[in-house]
């Protein structure tokens, strides 16, 4: 099975910072475009992302769980399907957890609950961290949606791409699979 894993905060929604009410959940522009994309190309679709304003108790984790099914809810209303997956890491930053990007551990999770073909899979995040959990898990193919961040990565990075908009990666995948 081919996936495409999906950083939340700045690539599903509009990232203002520990975004956990329904509020404050806005929806990038082209982002039920391109989960439209890749589900018509037989990909999964996953979600993961780090939760750490559950650790330092800004919100609870069933706050993440009631936003996240308002989440499914409003890709299903609109597309008739939703991510396959939604996989979090609540802890914080300074805890030494395996599943907090830049660490592999909710991809390789995903890995093992689907039987996830690693040359065919899919990245795309808003941050280096996400690229390089990416790059840890064996995952071939980097997008990064470039915005204010400009973080260079710690660890060498293959199959990198860098977009400005989520509508630029349909053709960015023509390129790719040529």
């Amino acid at each position: 099975m081919k996936a495409v894993f999906f950083d939340r905060d700045g690539v599903v929604n509009r990232d203002f910072g520990y975004v956990y009410q329904q509020e404050d959940f806005i929806f990038m522009d082209g982002i039920f475009e391109l989960l439209e994309f890749f589900k018509k190309q037989n990909y999964l679709l996953f979600l993961v992302t780090n939760q750490s304003g559950i650790g330092m108790g800004y919100y609870t984790e069933d706050d993440f769980l009631t936003l996240s099914e308002y989440m499914q809810r409003e890709i299903k209303k609109e597309l008739g399907f939703n991510f396959n997956g939604i996989y979090f890491c609540p802890h914080h930053p300074d805890d030494d957890c395996l599943c907090r990007k830049p660490k592999p551990g909710m991809i390789q999770k995903a890995i093992r609950d689907y039987k996830i073909s690693l040359d065919q899979s899919i990245l795309i995040g808003d941050r280096m961290r996400d690229v390089e959990s990416a790059q840890h898990a064996g995952i071939k193919y980097k997008i990064l949606l470039q915005g204010s961040q400009t973080e260079e990565p710690s660890i060498p990075i293959s199959d990198l791409y860098q977009v400005q908009t989520l509508k630029q990666i349909p053709d960015l995948m023509t390129t790719i699979y040529k």
